[in-house]
């Protein structure tokens, strides 16, 4: 059986916290979200995106004739539909609140999603918010980021960690939950391993804490929830200056 523990925190730096997290062991579905946008939409969008995530999963768990309104990827299993189909509605439903309300125009959210049924997991990630995998002492990101750093790692491999650092870029996302009225989602689908840990976290986490970093704390013996409080301390003591978010399964 699954155990699972998410906590976040508005950090020590940011007066609201703009992310979300939702996690159900029974529908087997595990999120988190990293909102933007001014006036609190940022809050909006990820709570938003969250929620039609936890809608679709359920009624598409619930009722297998249910409408899949983007079509079907036939390279996909069912689960990886559901996922992927819940991920795009969440795009619609913040792309056009942010274009009905002026108090919400411009927001967005990352996501990172991952949906377990049995031993077989469906994940994805729009934006910069990460899927970990932690297995026999090794820690390996799943995801893959949408943002200008991961574009120019790809076109020019030879690129050092201090040409990134100056460059006024970096923080760019080059997609997100909500910039436009539909988006690409790329899901990835593979068998759990026993003893495996699927780690996922907002940027507040990964960006102060490098793998090496994280791997260490997961190393350390303690049940889920001691270590998800391991992680989200470590990133506000490395000085995080974003909100954080941890969610261990």
């Amino acid at each position: 059986m699954l155990i699972a523990h998410g906590i976040t925190d508005k950090g020590r730096v940011r007066k609201a916290n703009e992310d979300a997290l939702y996690w159900s062991v029974d529908l087997g579905i595990f999120i988190v979200a990293d909102g933007m946008g001014g006036h609190n939409a940022g809050e909006i969008a990820s709570q938003l995106a969250v929620d039609t995530l936890q809608d679709f999963i359920s009624r598409s768990g619930r009722d297998a004739d249910i409408t899949m309104p983007f079509g079907i990827d036939p390279t996909l299993s069912l689960q990886a539909n559901r996922l992927g189909t819940a991920i795009r509605l969440a795009n619609t439903h913040v792309f056009n609140a942010s274009q009905t309300n002026p108090d919400y125009a411009g927001m967005g959210t990352t996501i990172a999603a991952a949906l377990v049924r049995d031993d077989v997991m469906s994940y994805a990630g729009v934006g910069d918010s990460r899927v970990y995998s932690y297995f026999d002492g090794e820690l390996t990101q799943l995801t893959v980021d949408d943002s200008w750093v991961t574009r120019i790692r790809a076109d020019h491999p030879d690129i050092t960690d201090e040409m990134v650092a100056a460059n006024p870029l970096r923080h760019v996302l080059t997609n997100v939950i909500g910039a436009n009225a539909d988006t690409a989602v790329d899901v990835q689908e593979r068998r759990l391993r026993d003893g495996e840990l699927l780690l996922l976290c907002s940027d507040g986490v990964c960006g102060p804490l490098d793998s090496s970093a994280m791997s260490a704390l997961l190393s350390q013996p303690a049940d889920v929830p001691a270590l998800a409080d391991r992680l989200l301390t470590a990133a506000l003591d490395a000085g995080s200056r974003d909100n954080v978010t941890v969610l261990l399964v």
